[in-house]
């Protein structure tokens, strides 16, 4: 007898201002805190209060990497989130509402109406904590118990006191029992708990953080712009605890100076932004290519030009940070397609540009930075960690110290000043010999330019690791993705029939691309009879650098540039006309 996965989407809509995020991340925690897998995703406006927001939470007892279009359970904070995601609702699912507060009474059988701000003024006095009478109704619903939220209120409220932990406490108890009490359908809802597993719920804006602080950074510098602003909160959270220093900068040019300026006086660091604050950092990315200063930069996509939406998602700024930059001069990209690529690929990002003495670019985009997912572990041992500076022990016996000597590698030594003894450390954004000095005659130059890129290059290219393969290992369709798009190209494809045999192929280190003596992509790609590239852009930028690369053109493109993330229901959709 087959077992039919459990497999639901929680839907928490509402205006700005109203707590969705607090109870979504409530619910994600308790569910993952019980033993399920969890996948969330947020959609909300730019913008402090009111606007329509959402919070999606999708768990099940198998791992999942995506969300769906149609829901199981709504809970609407509001009148506006009813009218709006009505239709997504299955037909056996459930609307959690307060006609009090939407102003409206719905008498279809599958809206329950709870009083939220009722029962918290009766049990707790204040109507803030309707949100947790909400929070625990919604696992009264599926008859979860409460054990684990209350350890999230106890720990949440830990700071506000002992009357305030029992309030809610009290409310979230009451919220669970008038569901239980007044949901006669809810037995069918067919809920299990799954067995018991220790899970970590994160996302990949604290994965990157945490990837960062765990490859020994200890400078991060950045102005506030979304979505990058997370690991600017997150690195400044943990800055006593890791002897880090975190610096909010006047604006993006300053912060990527002074991150320059961190690493040259001989300390791991880091400065992120998005696209718009990218582009005033572009001359002092220059000023790293020229001086063989290491550097990681986060850029984290949004749909642009100019403001463009600035809570919402693309994959647009690829070629953009590819060509950035006036000159030539080696740079990394690394697209992580879930929080635990993000995290090793931060740690690989250092790595590369500490050993090669170059910028290396962590980009993500809104949606993966704030989705979060259930893992077991990150495995630290996978972790690189390898100190490339020259300090005075280090170069002691060295009659002569020079900054740019030319090598088999165009790898020089990277002595750090004040650290360096009797020698000196001369650094110049002009072009300069093997000492740092200025210089103007054409043979140093192009010594220099061989030294700096010709030579690194194809030591770098063989760094690169080759692109994932999931599914049927000799496909006749391909779908190709890169970053975020992962989740929803691997859950889609398990939804194909096998006989179809489909693969997904999926770049997560993304330039210079891999080399294919270890796997030859292309030749899997021309094998192929259909490839579709899936892309979070208008102009299908991956499909353009695969082409301009490799020479191989996609059969067929599919773009979404709405601002929205694929889901799996969309995606398959698109997929229709092709297979």
């Amino acid at each position: 007898m087959e077992v039919k996965f459990l497999d639901y989407t929680l839907r928490v809509g509402g205006e700005a201002g109203q707590g969705l995020a607090t109870v979504g991340g409530a619910l994600a925690q308790v569910l993952s805190k019980i033993g399920y897998h969890v996948f969330t995703h947020q959609d909300y406006m730019s913008r402090v209060r009111g606007g329509h927001n959402f919070y999606q939470i999708r768990f099940s007892d198998q791992k999942i990497s995506a969300s769906r279009e149609m829901v199981d359970i709504l809970l609407a904070l509001d009148l506006n989130t009813i009218e709006i995601h009505k239709k997504s609702v299955r037909n056996e699912g459930f609307i959690l509402y307060d006609s009090e507060i939407a102003k409206k009474k719905f008498e279809e059988p599958e809206f329950i109406d709870i009083p939220f701000r009722k029962i918290a003024l009766d049990v707790g006095k204040n109507s803030v904590m309707a949100n947790t009478v909400a929070t625990g109704a919604v696992l009264g619903l599926l008859d979860l118990g409460l054990e684990a939220l209350k350890n999230i209120l106890r720990q949440a409220f830990k700071k506000k006191g002992e009357e305030v932990i029992q309030e809610n406490i009290a409310c979230a108890e009451a919220g669970y029992n008038y569901a239980r009490t007044n949901c006669p359908r809810c037995e069918a809802f067919g809920i299990r708990e799954p067995e018991y597993r220790k899970l970590m719920l994160i996302d990949g804006v604290h994965a990157i953080g945490m990837g960062a602080l765990m490859s020994g950074c200890k400078f991060y510098s950045g102005y506030p712009m979304t979505p990058s602003t997370g690991i600017l909160d997150y690195m400044a959270s943990r800055a006593e605890e890791y002897n880090l220093v975190v610096e909010q900068a006047e604006d993006e040019i300053a912060a990527i100076n002074m991150a320059i300026g961190a690493s040259f006086a001989g300390v791991r660091a880091m400065t992120g932004s998005s696209g718009g604050g990218f582009a005033l950092m572009v001359e002092g990315l220059s000023l790293a290519g020229m001086t063989e200063t290491p550097i990681v930069i986060a850029e984290m996509q949004r749909p642009g030009p100019a403001t463009g939406l600035p809570t919402r998602t693309e994959q647009a700024d690829l070629l953009f940070v590819l060509y950035a930059a006036h000159g030539e001069f080696p740079r990394v990209i690394f697209e992580p397609g879930t929080p635990e690529q993000a995290f090793y690929l931060t740690n690989r990002a250092f790595e590369l540009a500490e050993k090669y003495q170059i910028p290396v670019f962590i980009q993500s985009d809104q949606y993966l930075v704030d989705t979060e997912w259930t893992f077991e572990n990150f495995d630290l041992e996978h972790l690189i960690y390898n100190d490339y500076r020259m300090r005075e022990k280090d170069l002691e016996g060295l009659e002569d110290y020079k900054r740019y000597k030319y090598s088999d590698t165009g790898i020089s030594p990277l002595a750090v000043p004040g650290e360096a003894g009797k020698h000196l450390v001369v650094a110049d954004s002009d072009e300069h010999d093997e000492e740092g000095h200025i210089i103007e005659d054409g043979e140093t130059r192009i010594k220099m330019v061989q030294k700096r890129l010709l030579k690194k290059l194809p030591l770098i290219k063989k760094e690169i690791e080759a692109p994932l393969l999931y599914g049927d290992p000799s496909p006749k369709i391909v779908l190709i993705g890169h970053g975020s798009t992962y989740g929803v190209i691997k859950e889609v494809v398990d939804t194909i029939p096998k006989d179809q045999k489909v693969a997904m192929m999926h770049f997560s280190q993304i330039y210079p691309l891999p080399e294919r003596e270890r796997f030859d992509y292309i030749e899997l790609l021309e094998n192929a009879d259909i490839t579709i590239g899936i892309e979070n852009s208008a102009t299908g930028q991956f499909a353009k650098l695969m082409r301009s690369e490799t020479g191989f053109k996609f059969s067929h493109q599919i773009s979404k540039y709405d601002g929205r993330p694929f889901t799996i229901e969309n995606l398959k959709e698109e997929l229709h006309a092709y297979i």
